[in-house]
C-alpha cells in the first residue's frame, strides 16, 4: 500500500491535504491526527523542494496545489509567496527533512492519536 486513504474518497482526500498544506505553510505549525500528519509530511516536503527551485514552472506547480490564502495581513502576502520568499530561503542549505511530527497522545472525544506537525 502506497499511502493512507483516511476513510475518504480521492477528491475529499486531495481537498483535505490541500487545506492542511496551505495551513502548515501559513502557520508553520498545526495540530492534527497522527496519520494525517505523517501523510502530510511528504506533500509539504515536495512543496518546499519546489519552493527552493524557485523558477516559474515550480511556482505554477505549487499554485496548482496550494490554496490562494492570505498568509500575512499587513503585507498582503499569500501562502505561495510565503513559501517561495520566506520558507524556501530558510532551507537553502538543507537537503530534505523540513518538517517534524511530534506525538501528543489520544484526543479526548474519540481517542484518535494526535500530533503536531511543524516546519523545522
Amino acid at each position: 500500500m502506497g499511502y493512507r486513504k483516511l476513510g475518504r474518497d480521492s477528491s475529499a482526500r486531495k481537498a483535505l491535504f490541500r487545506d492542511l498544506t496551505t495551513d502548515l505553510i501559513i502557520n508553520e505549525r498545526i495540530e492534527t491526527t497522527e496519520p494525517k500528519a505523517k501523510e502530510l509530511r511528504s506533500i509539504v516536503e515536495k512543496m518546499i523542494t519546489l519552493g527552493k527551485r524557485g523558477d516559474l514552472h515550480a511556482r505554477r506547480q505549487v499554485a496548482a496545489y496550494v490554496r490562494n490564502e492570505v498568509a500575512d495581513e499587513e503585507t498582503g502576502q499569500d501562502a505561495i509567496q510565503k513559501l517561495f520568499d520566506d520558507v524556501a530561503k530558510r532551507y537553502e542549505e538543507r537537503q530534505g527533512g523540513y518538517t517534524r511530527v511530534l506525538k501528543l497522545g489520544p484526543r479526548r472525544g474519540d481517542g484518535a492519536e494526535m500530533a503536531i506537525i511543524e516546519l523545522v
